[in-house]
């Protein structure tokens, strides 16, 4: 492909990008969107990520893309044409198949609240993994607002590393405001970021992608045991609190399955640390026993209790996972909230 047709191509996958979050970008809340639309304007425009922004460039931008949200949240998403031929977007296997030997790789997906997820990168490396396919990204030529480091779509996984090393970078900005002796500053603890903050982001990267493949190998996992009905329940609950609610119960069984066992033989620290600083609130609140293992690790270095408290919470979050679906099949929509009674009286 020419430089020109790969131009063509990003423009037309970023308009996808824009659609979606133009139906989407009032879903966070206002210090969550004005922090990921920083980072975006970063991204867009080629800035490293410890640059100091200018305010009023980054505000006449905000205004610009919020003028183009309103103008396209009822624009339908678009076919992408490859090559003359034009293909569904949420076709990534098709797609894929003829981008590849150009060196490129496509994502596309449904994430939170179903919000459509698009992406396409620079394909760093393909990798066959018992059955299911690695597709490394590096740079990024085209993606939304929210840029998922790590996705699963059928058997196929995606991991950005850009997207991951802007990750870290957000999440270390936020804890820089309170510098909480916590999991997360333990992490970032582990390197030195204060003197050198790019190679310490490198390495930070290179370091939790591994872990990030391992969750979402656990996400395959996690997906033949719970099998399509997940998927359709997932859909009816969306932009519901029982949506939150699934998502973190399937997050949970997924890393009890293959991340924490992993973590507790390999006995590393930082990935540790990172591990339980990465947890969303909705999953300390479901999983306490974890914290508890952990607090354990710290005092003992010993990770048995980590690793006992991923086997039994292997066996815990997949009989709950399909007790939602047997609750799902009864009622449908109507059981969201008792959805998220049943999780929230299953704690584990």
């Amino acid at each position: 492909m020419t430089e020109e047709s790969i131009r063509r191509l990003a423009q037309a996958v970023q308009r996808n990008c824009h659609i979606s979050d133009a139906r989407h970008g009032a879903d966070y809340s206002l210090c969550v969107y004005l922090m990921k639309m920083r980072e975006y304007f970063r991204w867009e425009m080629g800035l490293p990520l410890g640059a100091s922004l200018d305010k009023d460039q980054v505000g006449s931008w905000l205004r610009e893309r919020e003028q183009m949200w309103e103008e396209l949240e009822e624009a339908e998403l678009e076919a992408i044409e490859v090559e003359g031929e034009w293909l569904k977007p949420f076709d990534t296997e098709g797609i894929n198949a003829r981008l590849e030997p150009h060196g490129l790789v496509y994502s596309a997906g449904l994430g939170q609240m179903a919000k459509p997820h698009f992406l396409l990168g620079e394909l760093e490396q393909h990798l066959n993994k018992g059955g299911y396919d690695v597709f490394v990204v590096s740079g990024e030529h085209a993606r939304d607002l929210t840029a998922p480091p790590a996705m699963t779509r059928g058997h196929s996984i995606f991991l950005r590393r850009e997207s991951f090393r802007r990750m870290l970078w957000e999440k270390l900005e936020s804890w820089r405001w309170t510098r909480a002796d916590n999991a997360l500053g333990r992490a970032f603890a582990c390197y030195d970021f204060e003197h050198a903050l790019d190679t310490s982001l490198d390495a930070m990267a290179e370091n939790e992608i591994g872990v990030a493949l391992l969750h979402e190998e656990g996400e395959v996992e996690a997906g033949i045991r719970l099998g399509e009905h997940w998927e359709s329940m997932l859909l009816d609950l969306a932009d519901t609190p029982a949506e939150l609610v699934a998502r973190a119960v399937r997050d949970h069984l997924a890393d009890c399955l293959i991340s924490l066992p992993a973590l507790a033989a390999d006995g590393a620290a930082p990935s540790i640390h990172f591990f339980l600083g990465n947890l969303t609130n909705m999953r300390k609140e479901i999983f306490p026993g974890l914290d508890l293992a952990y607090r354990q690790w710290l005092t003992t270095q010993d990770a048995e209790p980590l690793a006992a408290v991923a086997e039994a919470g292997a066996v815990h979050w997949e009989r709950l996972a399909h007790a939602m679906m047997d609750l799902h099949r009864q009622a449908g929509k109507e059981t969201a909230q008792h959805l998220s009674e049943l999780v929230r009286d299953n704690r584990l």
